[in-house]
């Protein structure tokens, strides 16, 4: 493709993204496709010579677009926000643009030190400790990951990376010196199998995150919760406390403010203090609802920080940057660098002793330039630009609590913490698997609709409806529109 044929479809295709922001509404917003149309309209065969742009780009609107899920459509309640916005599609086609790789600070001094920059304003806007220190990862997934393979090898000593989980030397004993930095203390050589703790309510990765970083799931500990499916500090208590009598070795506590299903927020500061007082490592994964830190009467979500070793929250969730941006934080990064740090000869440059080499923060070697859209995000909407989008959606999430709370026939599921609300129809006089089956096939009717997207979970053994309220664009009206439609949807539900 040559330069004007480029900027030919460059400025078609922007224009026709400018045209999407404007008109997503007319989409239904999940898929209508059956499995296997798009991959029936598509070649088996790679083709041979060059196609011309103008077919590559009818085919995507002809075949591509009918399924794609809009995910930035008004009417988005479901999962979780996964948003954009004109200021993060730009910043991208920049980077895109630029093509470079970002690995250390000598292949882009740039990348490097807006990073530096974008994560300590991340830091000063959700309220963390000033020593903590930000790096951005791909997805909440691989950070966790990258603090379960750090915690492994803080309670070993570091030695998981030479010798291997199998006789294990030089496990930590007692609590983690913030002192004088990198220093561990009570270096015990005991061998003890390795733990894990979480909510019962903890986001699948932990799981996975346990499961590659040689834990085993064996090892993997679920907490019991409480009436709010937060998770009960006692019951953690005890759990490590029979650990401890058990032979195992305490490795990590994964906290999470704003659970998947319900935005559960785990008490910190009570987790904190057992993580400090047997010197477990403490995880914190707010994905979502870290974005609310933001605001100042949300704040409160963030109490007991000065006890976090890591936390992990989504821009790339909440906050209009698009996928994929996710802000790791470290209180000590050289717990992090002596995990993850390979040096070998051609990596290696005059300035490493001066400057961040991001590629020793995290799992991956190549590394993107994320920080230039949430650069571009955060000054084109300013801090109270944003505090205004996430406060909105908050207020929206509170008033259609309201109306499930109103309504004879509906119930709210578990507490409204930010911007997610768990509902269900009940009429009060039908038995649990019945209502289980007819919840079930009012999300079904609910979606048909193809003005909304909403999807489910489990809560206390209860089929429950989740509606996400955290796409930039959507306001009362598309929310007052959803409650029209599940009102409508549930008139006969169990026909």
């Amino acid at each position: 493709m040559d330069n004007e044929t480029f900027r030919k479809y460059g400025y078609e295709m922007v224009d026709w993204i400018a045209g999407y922001f404007e008109n997503v509404r007319q989409y239904p917003v999940r898929s209508t496709v059956n499995p296997g149309d798009i991959k029936s309209r598509l070649p088996k065969q790679p083709p041979a010579e060059s196609d011309d742009m103008s077919a590559i780009w009818k085919d995507f609107h002809d075949i591509i677009l009918p399924g794609i899920t809009h995910w930035q459509h008004p009417g988005w309640f479901a999962y979780f926000p996964a948003n954009n916005s004109p200021a993060s599609v730009l910043g991208e086609l920049l980077t895109a643009g630029i093509g470079a790789q970002c690995m250390s600070w000598e292949t882009s001094p740039a990348a490097t030190e807006l990073e530096e920059v974008v994560t300590d304003w991340l830091r000063q806007m959700t309220g963390l400790p000033e020593e903590m220190k930000g790096v951005l990862q791909d997805t909440a997934s691989t950070a966790t990951l990258t603090a379960l393979l750090t915690a492994r090898e803080v309670a070993t000593g570091f030695s998981v990376n030479e010798k291997g989980l199998v006789g294990v030397p030089g496990s930590i004993d007692k609590g983690l010196d913030y002192t004088e930095a990198g220093k561990l203390t009570g270096n015990k050589d005991t061998g003890r199998t390795l733990r894990v703790y979480a909510s019962s309510e903890a986001h699948s990765s932990i799981e996975k995150g346990v499961k590659i970083a040689g834990y085993g799931r064996e090892n993997l500990c679920y907490i019991e919760t409480d009436e709010n499916y937060a998770m009960r500090a006692d019951k953690l208590r005890e759990a490590i406390m029979e650990d401890l009598m058990a032979g195992f070795k305490p490795a990590c506590v994964v906290a999470t403010i704003g659970t998947t299903s319900s935005t559960a927020i785990d008490p910190l500061p009570e987790i904190g203090h057992i993580c400090r007082e047997y010197g477990i490592w403490l995880h914190v994964d707010a994905a979502m609802a870290g974005t609310a830190a933001i605001l100042e009467e949300k704040r409160d979500m963030m109490k007991g920080a000065e006890f976090i070793d890591s936390l992990v929250f989504n821009p790339h969730k909440w906050m209009f940057t698009n996928f994929d941006c996710s802000a790791y934080f470290v209180r000590n990064p050289s717990h992090l660098v002596n995990t993850m740090s390979i040096s070998p000869e051609y990596l290696r440059t005059s300035r490493d002793a001066q400057v961040n080499n991001y590629r020793d923060w995290g799992i991956q070697l190549g590394r993107r330039f994320r920080a230039l859209k949430l650069w571009f995000v955060i000054r084109q909407y300013g801090v109270n630009g944003l505090k205004e989008i996430v406060r909105e959606h908050i207020r929206l999430a509170q008033w259609f609590a309201g109306r499930i709370s109103e309504a004879d026939d509906f119930e709210l599921m578990a507490p409204v913490s930010t911007n997610l609300v768990c509902f269900r129809w009940n009429d009060r006089n039908t038995g649990e698997k019945e209502l289980d089956r007819i919840n079930r096939q009012l999300l079904v009717k609910i979606n048909e609709s193809g003005g909304v997207y909403l999807t489910h979970t489990v809560l206390s053994g209860k089929y429950t409806i989740r509606m996400s309220i955290g796409q930039r664009t959507t306001v009362k009206a598309d929310v007052e529109r959803a409650w029209e439609i599940i009102r409508a949807a549930a008139v006969k539900p169990a026909t």
